[in-house]
């Protein structure tokens, strides 16, 4: 079921299923992303034993207009407003990438309101090698860098499914025309580029969203999902995430890129229930020993 909550920047878009068990609430990447892309397989799943809600960013999906920058304070906001009109006291965050990171941010600063988290691929946690990071952080500043030149690379459905099997997969989809069909149908009513949240998380010489020190205040028990090909987020970056928070959970996906919920979602899905529906305490401080591969 599709409802919109009419917040003060504009219409926040949400899908929902499942009428019984605990809340799960799943926030998906930034750029060419929306709750259906991202969550499509996954919140069906989920929805025989949880009350599941995925959104649209702000600026994704049906989420527009959107008056204001859609930056990593203003998701947080976004993700309380969910959980204050859907009635969450606490909920599980399950994030990718963007939403990963906004998943782990909730849990550092909310503790209170986190039940679980599922990180997979979470931004936030890792940095650039000096002069791509520069160069990342003028193309969030330039019109021309985050506009018009991606328009120029997903003009055609062609152009998108190039990029997706270049930059998000690193193996065959099942369900790839189906993939590709959402992301041009998202480029055609939105455009392309990053998201607000990408464009405001670095700076010239560092970044403005680095959860890195504060990751030991993460009480939530929390499962790090990670492709070992993936070449938006370096599996070194949440490893080494992984090892700041006390208790969690390593699964490296071996042969998987950065979408690694669409590239196999009857494995990641099983993962993801399976660590949802635990009620022991966490895996505790041995954290080398919780680093498996899939």
């Amino acid at each position: 079921m599709r409802t919109t909550v009419e917040l003060p920047e504009g219409p926040l878009s949400l899908l929902s299923a499942g009428e019984r068990g605990s809340p799960v609430v799943l926030l998906g990447g930034g750029g060419v992303d929306n709750a259906l892309i991202s969550w499509g397989p996954l919140l069906e799943d989920l929805a025989a034993t949880h009350r599941v809600v995925a959104l649209d960013w702000p600026k994704q999906g049906r989420s527009r207009p959107w008056n204001g920058v859609a930056d990593h304070a203003g998701l947080m906001e976004v993700v309380d407003a969910v959980l204050d009109h859907c009635g969450f006291e606490r909920a599980h965050l399950v994030g990718l990438s963007q939403g990963g990171a906004v998943a782990l941010a909730q849990a550092i600063a909310r503790p209170g309101r986190v039940e679980r988290v599922v990180a997979l691929a979470p931004g936030g946690v890792g940095s650039y090698a000096p002069g791509l990071h520069q160069l990342l952080w003028l193309s969030g500043r330039s019109r021309l860098l985050h506009t018009r030149v991606p328009s120029l690379f997903t003009r055609r459905r062609s152009q998108v499914a190039a990029l997706a099997r270049r930059v998000l997969f690193a193996g065959p989809v099942a369900d790839f025309d189906e993939v590709v069909s959402l992301m041009w149908e998202e480029v055609r009513q939105n455009g392309a580029g990053p998201s607000d949240w990408q464009k405001a998380s670095l700076n010239p010489w560092g970044v403005n969203v680095d959860l890195r020190p504060h990751l030991g205040r993460v009480l939530a028990p929390t499962l790090f999902l990670q492709g070992d090909r993936d070449v938006v987020v370096s599996p070194r970056d949440t490893i080494a995430a992984m090892r700041r928070v006390p208790g969690a959970r390593l699964r490296m996906v071996r042969g998987h890129g950065h979408w690694l919920q669409r590239q196999s979602p009857g494995l990641v899905n099983a993962l993801v229930r399976d660590f949802l529906d635990q009620h022991s305490p966490g895996a505790g401080p041995g954290v080398r020993g919780c680093e498996s591969p899939v």
